[in-house]
């Protein structure tokens, strides 16, 4: 497993959103409030980027479709008409004044 930082904790603020490619993973990193959270960086329901996702202090909605999901583990809190799976979450890990995300080589 390797450290992969993403951001300076710095750099971090409430509304804090940024997206990160590495390799074929695409995620999001989120700051609301004094929460942080790393989550798959599409909606699962149709691929949309979430980046421009309405985002509260218990989730986060697709502005396409408005599906919502838990910030803290991705499950799915609304959906519409059409089945959709949790949204991928990923556990933050802190190391020295970075932010980022352990990854197998």
């Amino acid at each position: 497993m390797r450290f992969h930082p993403l951001d300076k904790l710095i750099n971090l603020h409430d509304g804090y959103r940024r997206r990160f490619k590495i390799d074929a993973l695409d995620i999001l990193l989120v700051q609301q409030g004094e929460q942080r959270y790393l989550l798959e960086a599409q909606c699962p329901h149709k691929s949309h980027s979430l980046e421009s996702a309405h985002v509260d202090e218990r989730s986060i909605e697709c502005p396409l479709h408005h599906y919502r999901f838990s910030l803290a583990d991705g499950h799915v809190i609304a959906s519409g008409e059409q089945p959709c799976r949790a949204l991928r979450a990923y556990e933050l890990v802190y190391e020295g004044n970075e932010v980022g995300l352990m990854l197998g080589d």
